[in-house]
């Protein structure tokens, strides 16, 4: 079971919010207030938030610029995960993703079938990492959001969570991009 360590320091993320609707606006976003409210409860930083409607293109241009923005540590997306039509979240974010975070989904779909059962089954909830940006796709309702920074994110964007927490590892997401060329090799 993770812990808290008190000994360490809290280290607040710069966190962007992208609510993925056709509907909403501002106003009237409760589930992308809902991940604002809490990851500032937490201390961390709110970077950026928007709304774009259900189109791949434009899901990807956002996300293409937070994860280009040396200010935003973590994305976590809401809404067009389901199965209808317009839910196309996954399909645009799922080929940006350098690497796929698959506990995550299996993570929030065992959290998610305690509160409401087998209807879990009609989200497509995904994560993975892109260079050294984090990306979350949870649900478009104030409750699967709730579970899912409650459940799985607010522990693990915690550096004093133990044993292990995804902050900890930021340092090295982008490992790859910084590896220097072998010896002998050319250009």
């Amino acid at each position: 079971m993770a812990s808290i360590d008190e000994t360490k320091q809290f280290i607040p993320l710069n966190i962007a919010v992208l609510t993925v609707s056709d509907t909403r606006a501002l106003a009237d976003d409760k589930s992308g207030q809902t991940l604002v409210d809490r990851l500032t409860a937490a201390g961390h930083h709110l970077a950026a938030r928007e709304i774009v409607t259900d189109d791949v293109e434009a899901i990807r241009a956002v996300i293409r610029r937070w994860v280009a923005d040396a200010g935003v540590d973590v994305v976590i997306t809401t809404g067009g995960t389901g199965f209808t039509g317009r839910d196309v979240t996954p399909e645009a974010i799922e080929p940006l993703l350098e690497k796929r975070m698959d506990g995550f989904s299996i993570a929030f779909h065992m959290l998610s079938h305690a509160k409401i059962g087998a209807s879990t089954i009609q989200s497509r909830a995904t994560a993975g990492v892109t260079g050294a940006t984090y990306i979350f796709c949870l649900p478009g309702s104030p409750g699967a959001c709730r579970d899912g920074w409650d459940g799985i994110l607010a522990a693990q964007l915690d550096y004093r969570t133990r044993p292990c927490n995804f902050v900890e590892i930021m340092p090295r997401l982008d490992e790859h991009l910084r590896r220097p060329k072998a010896q002998g090799a050319t250009a």
